[in-house]
C-alpha cells in the first residue's frame, strides 16, 4: 500500500487512499517513531465524485477520533495534489458532517471545522478548566505561561479523567494580545502535539465568548501560527499543510 507522509503545523500524518480499513494494530505500527514511519494519527482519503471526498482519521493509539483540524488541511492538500477534485473548493465529508475547505495557490489550507459548543466549568485533578465540544471533546486551562505549563503532567490525568467518559484533548493557553494567544496541546489517544487545529479554534472560540479576544485570532502554537475566525456560521482555520515524504507500505 502506498503512503504519503504529511504535517500541517508539525502535527503529522501518515495518509492512505481509500477505501481501505487498517486495523488499530496497523495504525499503532505505522505511527511508531522508531520501528514505522513515525506520525500522530493516520489519515484515510476516499474520492467521491469531483467535488467530494472522505475522511476518516485514527490517533496514534489506534482510537478512531470524531475530526482532526490539522488533518482536514492536509486531506484538502492530498485531495487536490492527486486530482481527486475538479475545483480549489469542495467538500470534505467527515465524522462530523459536510466540511467545505480551499486550497489557496500557496499551497495552505482554509477550512471549516463547524460549530463551537461552549461546555462546563469543571475542576479536573485540582484543575480549573472550561470544556467546549469541537466535533471532537476539549479542555482548556487558562495559564500563566503554557512554556513553564505542567503539560506532560497534567495533560494525561485531565484526558483520562472520569468526567470525560471518551477521553477529552487538553490545551493551556494563555492571552500574548487582544488577537492572539499562545498555546500548548495535549492531544488524547497520542500526548503533546506541536499542533491541534481543533484545539487552537476551541481556545479561540472560548476566548472570545469570554471577551478576551475578537473574531480573528493567531493561534501561536509550537509548530507555527494557525489563523483562526470565528463567523456566525462556526469557525474556519487556515495554515499549511505540506507533503514530508513519499513511501510503500509492505
Amino acid at each position: 500500500m502506498d503512503f504519503v507522509k504529511m504535517q500541517g503545523l508539525g502535527n503529522d500524518f501518515v495518509v492512505i487512499e481509500g477505501p481501505a480499513d487498517p486495523s488499530r494494530q496497523d495504525v499503532v505500527s505505522w505511527c511508531d517513531r522508531r520501528r514505522g514511519i513515525g506520525a500522530d494519527g493516520v489519515l484515510e482519503v476516499t474520492p467521491l465524485d469531483d467535488a467530494r471526498v472522505r475522511m476518516r482519521y485514527w490517533n496514534a493509539d489506534g482510537g478512531a477520533a470524531e475530526m482532526c483540524g490539522n488533518g482536514l488541511r492536509c486531506v484538502a492538500r492530498y485531495a487536490v495534489d492527486k486530482g481527486f477534485v475538479e475545483s480549489q473548493d469542495f467538500v470534505v465529508e467527515t465524522a462530523v458532517g459536510s466540511l467545505p475547505v480551499h486550497v489557496n495557490l500557496d499551497g495552505t489550507v482554509r477550512a471549516f471545522i463547524g460549530r463551537a459548543q461552549l461546555g462546563d466549568e469543571l475542576a479536573v485533578a485540582g484543575v480549573n478548566l472550561h470544556t467546549v465540544d469541537m466535533g471532537n471533546p476539549h479542555a482548556i486551562q487558562w495559564v500563566e505561561d503554557p512554556d513553564d505549563a505542567d503539560v506532560g503532567g497534567v495533560g494525561p490525568l485531565v484526558e483520562t479523567a472520569e468526567v470525560f467518559p471518551n477521553d477529552t484533548n487538553v490545551e493551556f493557553a494563555s492571552i500574548s494580545a487582544p488577537d492572539t494567544i499562545r498555546l500548548r496541546v495535549w492531544e488524547r489517544g497520542v500526548g503533546e502535539t506541536l499542533a491541534c487545529g481543533t484545539g487552537a479554534a476551541a481556545t479561540a472560540f472560548l476566548a472570545h465568548q469570554l471577551g478576551k479576544v475578537g473574531r480573528s485570532v493567531a493561534m501561536e502554537l509550537n509548530g507555527g501560527t494557525l489563523r483562526v475566525d470565528l463567523t456566525d456560521d462556526g469557525v474556519w482555520i487556515e495554515g499549511p499543510a505540506e507533503t514530508v515524504f513519499r513511501g510503500r507500505l509492505y
